[in-house]
């Protein structure tokens, strides 16, 4: 369109002309053409300038009030961010759009018919999705991701979580999996450091031990005996050690929910893992995995839907349509979150889109707006060039009759 535009401005220069020499050398009412031109031609080049003026250098001079966007881009950032916080990112406004909204249903439908309704959008939403992914600032979003999961890791009390885990296992006997691992592995252990228990007793026996060999006899009898203890405790599900191991974990897990001093023991615990650099380098590979499996499933929404998990996803989409409670609970958290999303990371949200506005430079700003709108920017000078031209004619008509 900028080529009509602009094809448009020479053609009106053209008419200009010639109206100009037929008004004068043949007939005096070719003037209506002339004016008609002249004014088109004043309402382009006025409108050129305008729209120019909004992105870049008119003609490449420096005149003040010019190039307003890239020159304003930080401005431009704090108002649009500003004004999405005060106008979408409110805890009223949200709550208000998401009363009605039916996440669990939407999903089921979804789920359980992914290749019909509303199945039929998510090759363009897959893609329009993998596009946003892409174009993020991964190094400042992935930040402001990590930096979320572990303010809430560091916020969660997590030792009546545990405790409550550990008290479900071991009444359901789920705990009974985890003793017989320990019990293998330390039978596996026995016997790969057996020859270390033999070491250990020939070092503390004295002279006589060993000239007696009643060394060897007893390092003998302490492997057969740990290997003895070990094979009935793994053969027999109730054995002494074996409960008194149990006693300890259920022990154990009312000491996470009622006891203040392992509660602060176990979150002192969470806070220095969490300043575990190894930990630090843990969240960033689970962000780089979760953004590359968006990534993935977005660029290639039917392999997600296929196999195992697409049938598993499939009959959770059934349930999700017929199970009205679980329907109500999936709804109830949904609005939650996103209103505590909102409420909690509203300013990080804005602050985002300000400093990534900020961050571009005038270049990239000019040609993502300009892009935006589109070809409006351009028939914005075609209109200027044909409404100039007929407010032209109009006054031309007005001044014969004055």
């Amino acid at each position: 369109m900028r080529i009509v535009a602009t094809a448009l401005l020479v053609v009106m220069a053209i008419i200009f002309v010639g109206a100009k020499y037929l008004e004068t050398r043949v007939d005096e009412n070719w003037g209506f053409l002339r004016a008609f031109a002249e004014a088109g031609m004043i309402g382009g080049l006025a409108d050129w300038f305008a729209v120019t003026a909004l992105f870049r250098y008119p003609l490449g001079i420096r005149i003040p009030h010019t190039a307003i966007i890239p020159n304003n881009k930080t401005r431009i950032g704090v108002t649009l961010a500003n004004f999405l916080r005060g106008n979408f990112l409110t805890t009223k406004v949200v709550a208000k759009r998401v009363r009605h909204m039916d996440v669990a249903g939407a999903a089921g439908r979804f789920l359980a018919n992914p290749s019909g309704g509303e199945g039929r959008m998510r090759s363009g939403a897959s893609r329009l999705l993998g596009d946003m992914l892409s174009s993020l600032d991964d190094e400042r979003l992935g930040n402001e991701a990590k930096k979320a999961l572990k303010q809430q890791l560091q916020k969660l009390d997590i030792a009546p979580l545990l405790g409550q885990m550990l008290k479900a296992a071991i009444k359901e006997r789920r705990h009974m999996a985890v003793l017989d691992s320990i019990i293998g592995w330390s039978a596996k252990t026995l016997e790969a450091n057996e020859q270390v228990i033999r070491d250990m007793v020939e070092e503390r026996a004295s002279g006589i031990m060993k000239w007696t060999g009643l060394d060897t006899r007893l390092a003998d009898a302490i492997v057969k005996g740990l290997n003895k203890l070990i094979a009935e405790m793994a053969a027999d599900p109730d054995h002494p050690l074996r409960e008194k191991g149990e006693e300890g974990l259920a022990q154990f897990a009312d000491d996470l929910i009622n006891n203040k001093m392992t509660q602060k023991r176990i979150n002192e615990w969470k806070l220095q893992l969490l300043d575990n650099p190894a930990i630090g380098i843990w969240i960033d590979g689970l962000w780089q995995q979760g953004r590359e499996g968006l990534l993935k499933a977005a660029r290639n929404p039917d392999a997600t839907m296929a196999g195992q998990l697409g049938k598993a996803l499939t009959k959770l989409g059934g349930s999700l349509q017929k199970d009205e409670k679980l329907k109500r609970q999936i709804n109830r958290f949904a609005r939650r979150a996103i209103v505590g999303t909102t409420e909690n990371y509203g300013d990080n949200i804005v602050t985002l889109v300000s400093d990534t506005i900020e961050g571009w430079d005038a270049s990239t700003i000019t040609d993502r707006v300009e892009n935006a709108v589109g070809s409006d920017l351009q028939f914005i000078r075609i209109n200027g060039t044909l409404v100039g031209g007929m407010v032209g004619l109009i006054i031309h008509s007005v001044g014969l009759l004055i």
